[in-house]
């Protein structure tokens, strides 16, 4: 019987008689029950552990029975945890007073004239009602999350030709299937996010939501209730609960992008989640388990971070069980072919233009060019060329290759702050060799700002 016990129970009722008789009734059926005769103990008990069910009683003091006294507990315990299914213990059997308590959101109620079966089958229904309202909180936190994924442009992985990306490909086939924790590394632009999905896709959680987190453009203020969550009340702008984003990736696949930007006390926090396999919300005392394949990628050199005492050693392990290091563009030239007519057949369709192939002397240029930008530098040249080019062959002109260049306006649309905004951030991402860092500084704006203009301008 142990084996099939589900769910903890917590009961709070002034009669001890009647307490102990439900504890004998339900402890072979749920993994834990506990009993409470002082209301006042409730909040306590609800700031250190997650109960599925609560059955409180309505009324606590003697010659009461208006039932306020539930009705106050039981705002008192929604403010803590709004998912528990709450049950009302009542010995009068007022009908008018239980279709209230079911208007104000309580799951059932139950009397004290004992009828084990009754009890039993209703306390079982309210576990059922608790566990289902939290995979409905669940798939709708994820599709918020999918939402903003899919104003991203899709993420393929381009099969190129190079000796460099056959070997990340052969990798790839080989850790997809485990659950081994992976860091990508390499420059900024090189495809480390796309990397990352074509993992996840060639895994066993490909069924489940990829979840994606860029500590980059997070706010500083931000980052722990974005990857742990917050109850209502944990901080001024927290006006419900919220799961994070490490708790909505149970189940699937987690991508923390630049990993590196991660504060001191914030590594520390990663680091017991993943060894503890659990999160705790802000706000909250009581950790909420998780089951998550963790895939973390930056750009910086975390084992010089380690040595500069700017990265915990012991967290970096964790993070690399397995590492995949992306080489710059410049340094696999053969796939440049391959990826600059997938970007042609995006943007062709993108902006309704009957462009078939690249020019040859277009894709000499693209060839010799070095690619300070890497991958995301090519797709955004190929999106500009198929905008400025009318036949049905792609060109290139040698202007569009030089850095920093700028591609000159109509006059018309030289007073549109939007299109001068785009273009300057476009110029400055070049300018630096799309070093987010430098790019931020130079415009005068942080990197979160520039990462939300990005998002914006679709750049």
């Amino acid at each position: 019987m142990a084996k099939d016990k589900i769910g903890k129970i917590l009961i709070i009722d002034d009669n001890t008689e009647f307490l102990v008789a439900l504890k004998i009734l339900l402890s072979p059926h749920f993994d834990n029950v506990t009993t409470e005769a002082v209301p006042d103990r409730v909040l306590t008990y609800l700031k250190n552990e997650k109960f599925d069910v609560i059955l409180l009683d309505m009324n606590f003091r003697a010659g009461i029975q208006s039932g306020n006294e539930g009705f106050y507990w039981m705002n008192k315990i929604r403010e803590i945890d709004e998912e528990v299914s709450i049950i009302f213990i009542t010995a009068y059997g007022d009908v008018d007073l239980a279709i209230r308590s079911l208007k104000e959101g309580v799951t059932d109620f139950i009397q004290k004239s004992w009828d084990e079966n009754k009890i039993l089958s209703t306390v079982l229904a309210a576990y059922k009602i608790n566990r289902s309202n939290k995979e409905i909180n669940r798939l709708k936190n994820q599709q918020q999350h999918l939402k903003a994924s899919l104003s991203k442009d899709s993420h393929v992985l381009v099969k190129g030709e190079s000796e460099h990306m056959n070997e990340i490909y052969t990798l790839i086939e080989k850790v997809a299937q485990t659950d081994a924790n992976i860091l990508i590394t390499g420059e900024s632009g090189t495809g480390k996010e796309v990397i990352a999905h074509e993992i996840h896709q060639n895994s066993q959680r490909k069924n489940e939501l990829f979840v994606s987190v860029d500590l980059g453009s997070i706010h500083e203020n931000l980052f722990e209730s974005e990857l742990f969550g917050h109850a209502k009340g944990a901080f001024t702008d927290a006006i419900t609960h919220r799961a994070g984003r490490i708790e909505l990736a149970s189940g699937s696949t987690l991508f923390l992008d630049e990993i590196g930007n991660l504060s001191h006390p914030l590594q520390m926090k990663l680091l017991a989640v993943i060894q503890n396999k659990s999160v705790t919300r802000l706000g909250e005392n009581n950790p909420r388990p998780v089951d998550f394949r963790l895939i973390s990628a930056t750009n910086k050199s975390l084992d010089q971070m380690v040595s500069d005492n700017g990265f915990r050693e012991d967290l970096l392990y964790r993070l690399k069980t397995v590492e995949i290091h992306l080489p710059p563009l410049r340094e696999r030239k053969k796939d440049i072919p391959n990826l600059a007519r997938f970007y042609l057949e995006r943007y062709s369709n993108k902006y309704n233009k009957n462009i078939t192939r690249i020019m040859d002397s277009a894709l000499n240029k693209l060839i010799k060019y070095e690619w300070p930008g890497n991958v995301r530098e090519l797709q955004h040249l190929v999106e500009k060329a198929v905008i400025l080019s009318d036949g049905s062959q792609l060109k290139i002109s040698d202007d569009m290759l030089s850095s920093g260049v700028k591609i000159k306006l109509d006059r018309s649309k030289t007073f549109n702050l939007e299109e001068n905004e785009k273009e300057v951030i476009e110029n400055a991402l070049k300018t630096f060799n799309y070093n987010m860092s430098k790019t931020a500084k130079e415009l005068g704006i942080n990197r979160s700002t520039l990462y939300e203009k990005l998002k914006k301008y679709e750049l």
